[in-house]
């Protein structure tokens, strides 16, 4: 395994992130248990998850995912040796079971979560605590064609901050990050922490994959200046690089197959894109997986990238490509595929 410092920390965590978003739904909890006892053997040490977890969010299941991580903790007792990321919601319509739906990132339901999170996780403090999303109306999750509406902003950042900071100062948090954020946002943090003697935040955990590297354009030039790194989410893009949904095809109890809502990364533009990668990887001896995740892997803003599995032996394959070096010839094919279909899944 290698390893990389969280951001200006000296918390050395795992190039590879194991995530947790189907534990509690697709994965039983004894599937989540060996998953986790196989990443560790692999030297993974930064585990990955929220309090909304399994997704999609439901009522029925919230909270099981921290809940199972928790058990296993318990089991294990080696939580010292790991580095725990967990996250609290902000407010949208697919978690209005949450908190009887009054959701916003201020004081009250911060310490309302993270105290719940603390339970189930069976700990006493999180490495790493992140908003999941911004409290206000802003892009995220694919949307495009921003519209100012701050008449739709919950809580402010500086709200979120102070808040997050009092946890650090408590010891119920060792660090603090965010997700899904903007450029403006990130900035916001910056500026907020900086002027107000607040927790500053350590990492920033959005979107990255072949066919979405938006974050080159606003927010790398952030990642190296401020060493705020990128911990990848989604880096092979639902296992949609992995081209098993070509051509329609619906692999029996396949992520999307199970929920085929999940529309981010289906569209014939990333089709395209799709078959060509693929077309890549194999022409060059690769596993289009594993070529798609050791990109992801090659760029110098990146701290870590978050995997997920529902089968061990996907597992076992995406932890394997972190020891897939990419050739050059490789790396400039897939710069002339990103030329023809650039983010067509932003």
């Amino acid at each position: 395994m290698k390893f990389s410092k969280l951001g200006s920390t000296d918390l050395d965590v795992s190039r590879i992130c194991l995530g947790t978003m189907t534990w509690g739904q697709q994965n039983s909890e004894t599937e989540g248990h060996q998953q986790l006892d196989y990443a560790v053997s692999a030297g993974i040490n930064f585990i990955d998850t929220a309090e909304m977890y399994p997704v999609p969010p439901r009522s029925e299941t919230y909270g099981q995912t921290e809940t199972i991580i928790g058990n296993w903790l318990h089991q294990r007792r080696n939580r010292q040796q790991l580095i725990i990321a967990t996250k609290v919601c902000a407010w949208s319509e697919r978690v209005a079971h949450i908190r009887d739906g009054d959701i916003r990132l201020d004081k009250k339901n911060i310490n309302a979560a993270v105290d719940a999170s603390l339970r189930r996780l069976q700990t006493d403090y999180i490495d790493l605590y992140q908003p999941h999303w911004p409290d206000r109306d802003t892009n995220c999750f694919g949307r495009l064609n921003y519209f100012h509406a701050p008449d739709k902003d919950r809580a402010a950042i500086a709200e979120t901050l102070a808040a997050l900071d009092e946890l650090v100062q408590a010891g119920k948090v060792r660090y603090i990050g965010i997700s899904n954020e903007t450029p403006w946002g990130l900035a916001e943090y910056l500026r907020i922490a900086r002027e107000q003697s607040l927790s500053r935040i350590v990492s920033i955990q959005n979107p990255y994959n072949l066919l979405n590297r938006t974050f080159e354009i606003g927010l790398a030039e952030f990642a190296h200046r401020e060493h705020i790194g990128l911990l990848a989410y989604s880096p092979a893009a639902m296992a949609t690089l992995s081209g098993k949904y070509l051509n329609n095809q619906q692999p029996p109890g396949a992520r999307l197959t199970l929920f085929p809502d999940f529309l981010r990364y289906k569209s014939p533009l990333a089709s395209a894109a799709i078959e060509q990668y693929v077309a890549l990887a194999r022409e060059s001896d690769l596993d289009p997986l594993q070529m798609a995740l050791a990109y992801v892997n090659s760029r110098p803003f990146l701290t870590s990238y978050i995997i997920g599995a529902t089968r061990i032996e996907q597992l076992k394959s995406n932890i394997a490509s972190i020891e897939v070096e990419l050739p050059k010839a490789v790396i400039k094919g897939i710069e002339k595929i990103h030329t023809r279909y650039p983010n067509p899944c932003p």
